[in-house]
């Protein structure tokens, strides 16, 4: 069990990689081993402690989101499904439509499975009190990803798509965040990265924490890739 109670699922990729099946399902709805990725998120967080799941999708897709939570509100204590009704980014909605007390929380890209142990990352961010933690895995195609660059416990840069890989270790798309990051954030934009937008800016300053993980994760970004989560996901 963590002691981070709030949990934010990032649903609003297109998953233009994935069409046609994405035309009808949205993306962290798609199922596997017969339950939507956003699903199996949504358990690891419970199970991890977490009581407050808020979920970040487009206007789009509201009628898909809206029948799944119906399915899985018993599933946690507090779910919260927040229309996004302008492409904001990744970090937008937080910084500009959010509020939050002033304990960390988790951050999740809303479609890759994990079977990540959140109570160690957790341990790890407050240990070292970085803003920002970032969930590290260790994959053997390290060159399809942004590679992270670490020096000690610290995150100093990312590599997108390195010919030459400085290590096997990538972002899994989990991030311990403390909320102070964003009441500094840039005001004059509604449309925020996480990735062009806050964690540069911390990696150069030092702030960015690093937190390699065992356990499963699992990109469902492609066609091969999710037929790939489908048959070894376990379902941890």
């Amino acid at each position: 069990m963590s002691d981070i109670s709030h949990a934010v699922i990032l649903a609003g990729g297109q998953g233009t990689r994935l069409r046609p099946v994405t035309l009808e399902i949205p993306k962290p709805l798609i199922p596997v081993q017969g339950l939507p990725i956003a699903t199996w998120l949504v358990r690891l967080f419970v199970r991890h402690g977490v009581t407050t799941v808020s979920v970040i999708y487009p206007t789009s897709r509201k009628t898909s989101f809206e029948q799944w939570g119906l399915g899985i509100r018993n599933e946690v204590p507090e779910l919260r499904l927040l229309e996004e009704t302008e492409p904001m980014g990744t970090m937008g909605y937080l910084v500009h439509e959010m509020s939050f007390a002033d304990e960390p929380i988790f951050v999740t890209n809303g479609d890759e499975l994990k079977g990540l142990d959140l109570s160690a990352l957790a341990d790890v961010h407050r240990q070292r009190s970085h803003p920002v933690t970032i969930a590290l895995v260790r994959v053997p195609n390290p060159s399809e990803y942004g590679v992270a660059e670490m020096d000690g416990d610290r995150i100093v840069r990312f590599h997108e798509k390195p010919e030459i890989p400085p290590s096997t270790l990538i972002s899994s798309g989990l991030y311990v965040v403390h909320p102070r990051v964003f009441r500094d954030a840039p005001r004059d934009r509604r449309f925020l990265m996480f990735e062009r937008d806050l964690f540069p800016r911390l990696a150069e300053e030092g702030k960015l924490g690093g937190c390699p993980l065992g356990g499963a994760w699992y990109d469902c970004g492609t066609m091969e890739r999710w037929e790939k989560a489908i048959r070894e996901w376990g379902g941890e």
